[in-house]
C-alpha cells in the first residue's frame, strides 16, 4: 500500500488511464519582419479561440457543479487577458522573430520556472493554471486535437502527474472513477472540482511507487485515507468492493437521517449548521439537513476573476443564499483573504510568513472602501432573512469597535438613501488566535456571538503548519491546550449570555462530539458532508454522559490520553440501544 495524501472521499476501484503530458512538436523556425503582423493576428485568433473554450466550459461546468466551481475558469481568462503574460509573448515574437506558439512556450516556460520557485503553495498552484491556459493557447496555434480518452470509453481510474481543471472537464467526469496525481495540492483547482464531482481523489504520490503505473493496472484508491494499491490482490479487491457498497449503504441510510431533530438521547438540542462557499454548496447541505448555515466563505466571491466583486453582485449571491434558507441563520463572514487566499487582480505584499500577516480583517480595516461595499451588500441582503456578521481573525477590542464603526457608517448610507435593511443586524467574532482567547471576556462584551475557528487557532496554538509534512504530525486537535482555550472562550460567552459555535474540521470529527456537548456548544458548523454522521452519534450520546467524559479529558496530560478516552466512549455509544433506528 502506498501512503499518499487524500483531496477527495470516496473508494474507486478500476484500470488506471495514465494521461499523457501536453508535449508539443513546435516549428524550428523564424520570422521575417514582414510576417510580424500576420503572427501577431495569429496570436489574437489563437486567444480569440481560447477564451470562446473556456467560456463554453464554464458554462458546461456551472450547469453541472454550479457558479462557484465554475468561477475555476475566470482565472485562465483574466491570465489571456493579463498584459504582463501577452507582453512576454509579444516581446518574444517582435524582438526575436519567433512563430507564435513557440513565444507562448518560451513565456509559460518562464512564468512557470518563477512561481514554482517562489515557496508559497497558491503560487506553485497559479503556476499550473499558466501551464494550463498556455496549453490551450498552443493546442489552437497548432491546430491539435484534445487528448483523447481510452478507446473501450469504460470508467477508469485517471493518473497524471498534475492534472489541471481543463483537462479533467475535457476527460468527461462522468467516465472518471477515481483520480490519482503524482503532485498536488488538497487546495487546487482540480482537487476542488474533483470534490465537486464527488470523484475520489488521492495525490503527492510522487517519490513513493516502487513501480510506474501504466495504463491498464487494476488500481484501488481511498480519497479518505489517501491510500492506494497498485495491482491488488483478489482478497483486496474483494474487501474494498464490500467497502464501497457499505460505503453507499451507510450514505443512503444517513440521508433518512435529514430531517431528524439533531437532539441528544436525554433531549439536549445542538444545531448542525453548514459551512459553505456557494449557492451550489448550500443546496448539499440542506439535503443532508442543515439548520442554518455557521460559515459562509465569502473570498470565493472575490478569488478566481478580474476584478473585485462589486455590491450589487454580493448582494445578489447574499439574497440568494438568505432566501433558499427559508428563515434559517445566515452566518456571513467577512472577506478573509491573505494567507494562501490571494487575488490574481490585486497585489498583496510580498511577506515571510502571510498567515500572520497582512490578511482577513486586517485588509478589510485598510481597504475600509472594499470592507464597507461587502457590508452594504451584507445588509441590503438581511432585509430578506436572518443574517449575522462574522468578522476573521480578530486579536482586539479595538478591531471589533473599528469594524463595527464602518459597519454603522454603511447603515447611515443606506438610510439616507432610503434603501431598507436590517438595522439591528448582530455582529461577532472568529476567535482563531490566543491573544483573543486570552481577552475573551473583555470580546464578549463587544459582540453578539463566537464562532470558534479551530483550523487556525490549533495552527497558532501550536505553532505547527498543518500543510508542512515534515511538522504536520505536530498538529493534533486533541491537545490539552486546545481543549482548555475552547472552554476559555466557552465560559466567556456564557458569562456574558452570548452563543457560542465550533467551527473547523474537529468540528465534523464525531470523537468530539462529548466535547461539544460537555461543554454545552449550542452549534456546530460543519461541512455539508459531516452533518448526518455527526447526527447520527449524536442520536446515541447523552450530553450526562459527555459531561462526565470531559472532566476526564481535563485531567489528561497528553493527546494520545484525550484521544483514547474519546474513542472509547464512541465504542460504547456504537453500542448503544437502537436510539437511531427509532427516528428512522
Amino acid at each position: 500500500m502506498i501512503q499518499a495524501i487524500g483531496a477527495s472521499q470516496g473508494i474507486a476501484i478500476g484500470k488506471a488511464f495514465v494521461l499523457p503530458h501536453w508535449e508539443w512538436e513546435l516549428p524550428d523556425q523564424k520570422i521575417d519582419v514582414a510576417d510580424l503582423a500576420k503572427e501577431f493576428d495569429r496570436l489574437y485568433e489563437g486567444i480569440r479561440r481560447s477564451k470562446t473554450e473556456i467560456n463554453q466550459m464554464k458554462t458546461e461546468l456551472d450547469e453541472a457543479v454550479g457558479s462557484e466551481e465554475a468561477s475555476i475558469f475566470d482565472a485562465h481568462l483574466a491570465i489571456l487577458e493579463d498584459p504582463v503574460f501577452m507582453n512576454e509573448i509579444q516581446g518574444i515574437i517582435q524582438r526575436q522573430y519567433k512563430v507564435a506558439e513557440v513565444a507562448v512556450k518560451e513565456a509559460i516556460d518562464h512564468f512557470v520556472t518563477m512561481f514554482d520557485l517562489l515557496d508559497d503553495e497558491y503560487m506553485k498552484e497559479r503556476a499550473l493554471d499558466i501551464k494550463d491556459v498556455g496549453n490551450r493557447l498552443l493546442k489552437h496555434l497548432l491546430g491539435a486535437p484534445d487528448i483523447s480518452l481510452p478507446e473501450d470509453t469504460q470508467p477508469f481510474v485517471l493518473v497524471v502527474r498534475e492534472l489541471s481543471p481543463s483537462q479533467l472537464v475535457h476527460l468527461k467526469p462522468e467516465l472518471v472513477l477515481g483520480i490519482v496525481t503524482m503532485v498536488g495540492s488538497p487546495t487546487s483547482h482540480a482537487a476542488i472540482m474533483a470534490r465537486a464531482f464527488g470523484i475520489p481523489m488521492v495525490m503527492s504520490v510522487e517519490g513513493k511507487l516502487e513501480q510506474t503505473i501504466s495504463t491498464g493496472d487494476l488500481l484501488i484508491i481511498d480519497g479518505g485515507t489517501g491510500s492506494l494499491q497498485i495491482e491488488p490482490t483478489a482478497d483486496m479487491v474483494a474487501r474494498y468492493t464490500d467497502m464501497r457498497k457499505r460505503e453507499i449503504i451507510e450514505k443512503e441510510q444517513l440521508l433518512m437521517l435529514a430531517k431528524v431533530p439533531s437532539v441528544t438521547p436525554d433531549g439536549v438540542p445542538l444545531t448542525l449548521a453548514a459551512n459553505i462557499s456557494s449557492l451550489k454548496e448550500l443546496e448539499a447541505a440542506l439535503s443532508n439537513g442543515a439548520e442554518g448555515v455557521g460559515l459562509f466563505r465569502t473570498e470565493f466571491l472575490y478569488m478566481d476573476r478580474s476584478h473585485f466583486p462589486s455590491e450589487e453582485e454580493q448582494y445578489e449571491v447574499y439574497r440568494a443564499v438568505v432566501q433558499k434558507l427559508n428563515g434559517k441563520t445566515l452566518i456571513i463572514r467577512t472577506l478573509d483573504i491573505g494567507g494562501d487566499k490571494q487575488l490574481d487582480y490585486h497585489e498583496l505584499p510580498e511577506e515571510e510568513n502571510p498567515f500572520l500577516g497582512f490578511r482577513a480583517i486586517r485588509f478589510s480595516l485598510e481597504r475600509k472602501d472594499l470592507f464597507k461595499t461587502q457590508l452594504r451588500a451584507i445588509l441590503r441582503a438581511s432585509d430578506y432573512g436572518d443574517i449575522k456578521i462574522m468578522y476573521p481573525l480578530i486579536t482586539s477590542v479595538d478591531e471589533v469597535r473599528e469594524a463595527n464603526e464602518v459597519l454603522a457608517e454603511a447603515k447611515r448610507e443606506l438610510t439616507a438613501e432610503g434603501i431598507s435593511h436590517n438595522a439591528l443586524i448582530k455582529a461577532g467574532i472568529m476567535v482563531e488566535v490566543p491573544a483573543a482567547v486570552a481577552i475573551a471576556d473583555l470580546l464578549a462584551e463587544e459582540v453578539a456571538f463566537f464562532s470558534i475557528g479551530t483550523n487556525d487557532l490549533i495552527q497558532f496554538t501550536l505553532a505547527v503548519d498543518r500543510m508542512n509534512e515534515q511538522i504536520n504530525h505536530l498538529y493534533e486537535p486533541y491537545h490539552p491546550s486546545i481543549l482548555r482555550m475552547i472552554r476559555t472562550v466557552t465560559q466567556a460567552a456564557k458569562a456574558r449570555g452570548i452563543p457560542v459555535s465550533i467551527c473547523g474540521e474537529i468540528a465534523g470529527d464525531v470523537n468530539a462530539l462529548p466535547i461539544w456537548l460537555g461543554l454545552g456548544i449550542e452549534v456546530l458548523s460543519l461541512s455539508a458532508q459531516a452533518i448526518l454522521p455527526v447526527k447520527q452519534s449524536m442520536l446515541r450520546t447523552k450530553a450526562s454522559d459527555s459531561r462526565r467524559l470531559l472532566e476526564e479529558m481535563f485531567r489528561c496530560k497528553s493527546a494520545g490520553e484525550v484521544r483514547a478516552l474519546a474513542d472509547l466512549f464512541r465504542a460504547e455509544v456504537a453500542l448503544a440501544p437502537g436510539n437511531v433506528q427509532s427516528h428512522i
